[in-house]
């Protein structure tokens, strides 16, 4: 059971992580756009299917099962796993970073966005920073 376990956390991980990545790329496109125009409304259509039905049950579900491994399976060994206390915190930082994605998708539903299509682009560039310093605390797990 406990690979069944960790194999829906990495599904859960990667549909979390593809929301994440998509989601500002939208941003970026939607702040180019004429507020009141017909893409402006497309895009609040999709930024809010995406955040709603994909990108947040995709978080909960991650951490659901993370945590399930870490309390019901015992796979970390807090006295020793250094290397997850860091993941933990930049797990953390992405799901701040989440809450950030749904209060800018609020100032686009509201028609009061307040940052231009460069801020997305860079905003963009957080989450894989993060990922590649999770996966590489994970398999290589330097301490």
């Amino acid at each position: 059971m406990y690979l069944v376990v960790k194999a829906f956390h990495l599904i859960a991980v990667i549909a979390w992580m593809a929301g994440l990545l998509y989601l500002p790329r939208l941003y970026v496109y939607h702040a180019l756009s004429k507020k009141g125009s017909q893409q402006s409304e497309t895009f609040k259509v999709m930024e809010r299917r995406l955040l709603r039905a994909i990108t947040t049950p995709a978080m909960l579900a991650a951490w659901a099962f993370g945590l399930i491994l870490i309390f019901y399976f015992g796979a970390i060994d807090w006295a020793q796993d250094g290397w997850f206390h860091a993941k933990l915190v930049l797990v953390i930082l992405l799901t701040v970073y989440h809450g950030a994605l749904g209060r800018w998708r609020r100032g686009f539903a509201e028609d009061a966005n307040k940052h231009g299509p460069t801020f997305y682009r860079v905003a963009n560039e957080i989450p894989t920073l993060i990922m590649v310093l999770v996966v590489l605390l994970v398999i290589v797990k330097p301490f």
